[in-house]
């Protein structure tokens, strides 16, 4: 297939326009070996029919690319769950790899993931477990189960428990179950917390989560071990953390600043370094980021891992979010743009002038408050091929400077342009055959029926 045939095809597979029936024909494609076009297997809405083709497609390519879907509707993938190739079984079972901070991967039901969890397969079995989009309480329905791997994944879970499972995984026949349980419990007793410290590949973890023994505690100052992890540790005892703030390593005073129960003058009393791309992932602030007083309390310290770190909650109310976005901090900025809602405009255009091309520019782009109004005024003769791409944004941009736009010098422009759906049709059709901007001109929603039929056409898809 030619290149610039392949890439037109491509672009027509995500074109917004693209009608059912040119769909079904462009699922049906085997293309020697590849299958379709991904961008058409993982389209939003995806009526009954084109399903059921991606169902019965020979290729198992194509069924891995939907069982990895963001879009598909979880029922719709949970059909694959008796799929004949395990590769197939394991895609769905581990769900999809890549999702900007916006989009909410919806989990599948228990049920199918219960009977993924008993596939005969290993690989489906582990991808399960591994996968990031298992809901909590399905993990902690795992305690039961027979699989080892499982009841070791229950302990994750471990709040969730009943006293009874927690338990019988503390007395469990695996030693690596009964490793993952007692970690969970010694949260909460120092005596399991003093038998972790004796195994070297449990202690880290042991000081950093569990319930200390001061002697314990002390012995580890002494020696300077794992001090970093220890400095976390929320049992510490109060005159310790003030030892370990003054510590002459730089990660554990870091970490001491980073404690929950400190004041802000304390905190920042505090001789600690932040490297500055550093993008802070404190986890008491983590976990909180639906929590008022959490919120108030990271975005209005001077410490810029909080800040850093709340500012990836799209729950932040107006004050704070603007209060954040004159932090002047660039990974606070960036954060904001991603993951806040109403990230003021001019943020979102910092974001841009500083990093475009990078994905933290194309998520500020996307944000639905980004700028529009204005832009072709402003940019469309400006010096950077970056900036004169905006201006195709912009709704009063029209045909004769989307036209010329197409013939930029930069190929970002032009395929921004190619794009836009007030492009004349004579560039529209002509920007089909030019390789850079054949992909843009297919997804191109001005795109009549007859023109995507010929991009198949061209592309040697069957009828």
């Amino acid at each position: 297939m030619v290149a610039f045939h392949a890439s037109a095809l491509d672009g027509v597979a995500r074109n917004p326009a693209l009608p059912t029936l040119l769909l079904l024909r462009l699922l049906a494609l085997d293309g020697g070996g590849d299958g379709p076009p991904r961008h058409a297997l993982q389209r939003a809405g995806l009526p009954e029919p084109a399903v059921a083709v991606i169902m019965a497609h020979p290729n198992p390519g194509a069924r891995i690319d939907f069982a990895m879907s963001t879009r598909a509707e979880p029922a719709q993938r949970a059909r694959l769950a008796d799929d004949p190739s395990p590769k197939v079984r394991a895609a769905l079972a581990y769900g999809p790899e890549w999702r900007d901070p916006r989009t909410t991967v919806a989990p599948l039901p228990d049920d199918v993931c219960a009977r993924l969890l008993d596939d005969p397969d290993l690989s489906v079995r582990a991808a399960l477990l591994d996968s990031p989009h298992l809901v909590p309480s399905f993990v902690a329905s795992l305690a039961t189960h027979h699989d080892p791997a499982a009841r070791r994944s229950a302990a994750r879970a471990w709040e969730k428990l009943l006293p009874g499972e927690r338990s019988a995984l503390l007395a469990d026949p695996d030693p690596e179950v009964r490793q993952a349980a007692t970690l969970g419990e010694c949260r909460g007793d120092a005596r399991v917390t003093a038998e972790l410290l004796r195994d070297p590949k449990s202690a880290a973890e042991a000081l950093r989560r569990g319930l200390l023994h001061r002697a314990d505690a002390e012995r580890c100052i002494a020696e300077r071990t794992h001090l970093a992890a220890l400095a976390e540790n929320p049992s510490l005892p109060t005159d310790l953390v003030e030892l370990l703030a003054v510590d002459p390593d730089e990660d554990v005073r870091l970490a001491v600043s980073l404690r929950p129960e400190l004041d802000e003058t304390r905190r920042m009393s505090i001789n600690f370094t932040v490297e500055a791309f550093a993008r802070g992932d404190v986890e008491w602030v983590r976990d909180g980021l639906a929590d008022p007083e959490v919120l108030r309390r990271a975005a209005t310290s001077a410490h810029p891992l909080l800040r850093r770190t709340v500012a990836q909650s799209p729950y932040l109310p107006p004050d704070l979010m603007l209060l954040l976005a004159r932090t002047e901090d660039p990974l606070v900025e960036d954060l904001l743009g991603m993951y806040h809602p109403d990230t003021p405009e001019e943020v979102l255009m910092r974001v841009y002038a500083r990093l475009g091309g990078t994905f933290s520019a194309w998520m500020a782009e996307t944000h639905p408050r980004f700028p529009r109004e204005g832009l072709a005024a402003r940019y469309a003769d400006h010096p950077d091929g970056n900036y004169r791409r905006l201006a195709v944004r912009d709704p009063a941009a029209t045909p004769a400077l989307i036209e010329r736009l197409s013939h930029d010098p930069a190929v970002w422009t032009r395929q921004a342009a190619a794009g836009d759906p007030r492009l004349p049709f004579h560039r529209l059709r002509e920007a089909l055959h030019v390789p850079e901007l054949a992909s843009s001109a297919g997804a191109n929603p001005a795109l009549p029926e007859d023109e995507m039929a010929a991009v198949l056409d061209r592309a040697g898809v069957p009828d």
